[in-house]
């Protein structure tokens, strides 16, 4: 009996490609539709970018030298700076650079699994905790948190974050680039099911253009750092949750256990010096300081196990890979229809 032929796609190839452009958008995949892209390529030109990125500059360095003087502490400007300059790069790159609805969508995904997070809580805090309340505790770290003013523990902050985020831009890229090592007919057909592309994958396998789908599965230039991006902002926030559960977590056990006389002593302040936080009658300032300043290192601290670390990385990247694996085949085969319908 002679095997029956499959169904084609009644849909023609811009109306396939549309709903394509369409999924991609509603997905945080907006680099892989070309019409954006282009338009990014436009927002990065000198032209456009010098003249704003000087503006940025001169209100930021405004900004921060008036605050310096307010405050009277020198370390405020730079701390001022650094972190007008990203919101002002974290703005153009939401707007112009159209990574708003990459990020829209992957806070969306992240917050939508937070059931997923808490069996890497279990794992990643406990040791974390036991770890960094012996810091906690110790009367050095007391002193060196207190002594700091406000702009200098702004830039320990800052420095954290700055390489935690600098060390997933390296190692992150990697993780995109094993998703596209092992690409042939099944991981396409596995990637386009339940998308606008499913028939069209069947169609451009049954016409023997498996080889050619496969050589356009490699992912570089602007889709790539998209899925860096997706990667980035999940990493980030589920970093940044973990990190603030450390921060609460010192604040209500330094409320609990370390009362003024025990601050005094290892901070070195006077009773007149010992400040409390506005609306926080319990939370000291210098409590707050070492809280800080511990929770922005378990930041950094996370953010470099969650990446080596194999049980770890299970937690973080499994809940997301078949995402990535999904744009990837998805790519493939919409460059494919893309090349056949160019003349």
């Amino acid at each position: 009996m002679a095997p029956t032929p499959r169904r084609r796609s009644r849909r023609s190839t811009p109306d396939v490609l549309a709903a394509a452009d369409a999924w991609f958008l509603a997905h945080g995949l907006t680099y892989f539709v070309p019409e954006v892209r282009g338009r990014v390529r436009d927002g990065l030109r000198p032209r456009r970018l010098l003249p704003l990125a000087v503006l940025v500059l001169l209100v930021s360095a405004a900004a921060a030298g008036l605050l310096a003087w307010a405050t009277g502490q020198i370390s405020t400007a730079p701390a001022v700076l650094l972190s007008l300059g990203a919101a002002g790069a974290a703005a153009y790159a939401l707007t112009v650079l159209r990574a708003g609805p990459i990020v829209t969508w992957a806070l969306g995904r992240t917050f939508g699994s937070l059931r997923s997070l808490l069996p890497m809580m279990t794992r990643a805090l406990p040791l974390l905790l036991v770890f960094v309340t012996f810091l906690f505790i110790n009367a050095e770290v007391w002193q060196l948190s207190a002594s700091l003013t406000t702009g200098t523990l702004w830039l320990v902050v800052l420095l954290f974050v700055g390489l935690a985020l600098g060390f997933l831009l390296v190692r992150l890229p990697e993780e995109v680039d094993l998703v596209d090592d092992a690409v042939d007919d099944a991981f396409l057909r596995r990637a386009c099911a339940g998308t606008p592309l499913e028939e069209a994958c069947e169609e451009v396998l049954d016409d023997g253009r498996g080889a050619e789908v496969v050589a356009l599965a490699q992912v570089e230039g602007f889709e790539r750092w998209n899925l860096v991006i997706v990667l980035l902002v999940i990493q980030a926030v589920q970093v940044l949750l973990l990190a603030g559960t450390v921060l609460l977590f010192f604040l209500l056990f330094g409320t609990l256990a370390m009362n003024e006389e025990v601050q005094l002593a290892w901070t070195g302040l006077d009773p007149a010096d010992l400040r409390q936080l506005p609306g926080l009658s319990n939370v000291s300032v210098p409590l707050f300081q070492v809280s800080l300043f511990l929770a922005a290192f378990s930041s950094l601290y996370l953010t470099v196990s969650t990446v080596t670390d194999e049980t770890y990385r299970e937690h973080f990247f499994a809940s997301v890979v078949s995402e990535l694996r999904t744009a990837v085949g998805m790519r493939a085969v919409y460059l494919a229809l893309r090349t056949r319908r160019s003349p």
